[in-house]
């Protein structure tokens, strides 16, 4: 259940549509579900605002399903799972019931499943999801697919790296009116900073595993963004799309 999901409770009690008794119970419902293998967290939506998100490396297809169908059973409108290959995301389609099947799609390039449409933008305006090179695709998706999921309108710039920074600089005007940007960049890592010298808004840079064998598997793009000079730049985990257009939406909602 989500904040707004609850104000709609009230609604409904307020118009006559509800008894008291009835919505009472039906927030004071256990506040997680055991399923033996996992511990469903219902009511984080209340609490945060966004309700839970499924990390699907390491879990197995049915896994996933059980918990995809355990938080729709409990008021979840729209459930995200990262991380999902489309050999499993074909697997987990299978075992949802006909209702969250109907409502399944697989997003090949962010590999992320999401059961339930993305609601209708309500952020103050919009999040920039910005990538260095084509390579950085499936972290930047994973980024901008969170973002929409969680009410943001998101606007995709796309192999802009610095390897050839006027494909950045014709983004200019974006940049400059973005409530938030997401900077995802590996190799060198210097994306971001170049960006947070444009931007008077936050910018969540985002390292990425792209590169050769000093990059070591992103390191060295972490350790760039970390020291970068330009003033606003925070940094996630090294290929954490989600962490960052999690991070770019609520300051977008701000």
């Amino acid at each position: 259940m989500e904040k707004r999901d609850l104000q709609h409770l009230f609604e409904r009690v307020a118009a006559g549509e509800m008894s008291p008794a009835d919505a009472t119970a039906r927030v004071q419902t256990e506040p997680f579900r055991d399923l033996g293998y996992a511990k469903i967290d219902t009511q984080r939506g209340i609490r945060q605002g966004v309700s839970e998100v499924v990390y699907g490396a390491g879990k197995s297809a049915a896994q996933i399903a059980g918990i995809i169908q355990a938080l729709r059973s409990s008021g979840q409108r729209r459930v995200m799972a990262t991380r999902v290959d489309r050999a499993k995301a074909d697997e987990v389609a299978s075992l949802l019931s006909e209702r969250d099947a109907a409502e399944f799609v697989y997003h090949e390039d962010a590999e992320m499943v999401v059961v339930g449409g993305a609601p209708d933008p309500d952020g103050n305006g919009y999040v920039v999801v910005a990538a260095a090179g084509t390579s950085d695709l499936r972290v930047s998706e994973e980024a901008a697919l969170t973002a929409e999921m969680m009410g943001s309108r998101v606007v995709r710039l796309y192999d802009v790296g610095v390897a050839g920074i006027h494909r950045l600089l014709a983004h200019a005007d974006e940049i400059a009116r973005a409530r938030a940007i997401v900077a995802v960049a590996g190799m060198e890592g210097a994306l971001p900073s170049v960006i947070g010298g444009m931007a008077s808004c936050p910018v969540i840079a985002v390292p990425t595993s792209v590169g050769y064998g000093a990059s070591f598997g992103g390191v060295t793009a972490l350790l760039a963004m970390l020291n970068s000079c330009a003033s606003g730049v925070s940094v996630v985990n090294i290929d954490n799309g989600f962490g960052g257009g999690y991070q770019a939406a609520l300051i977008d909602h701000a």
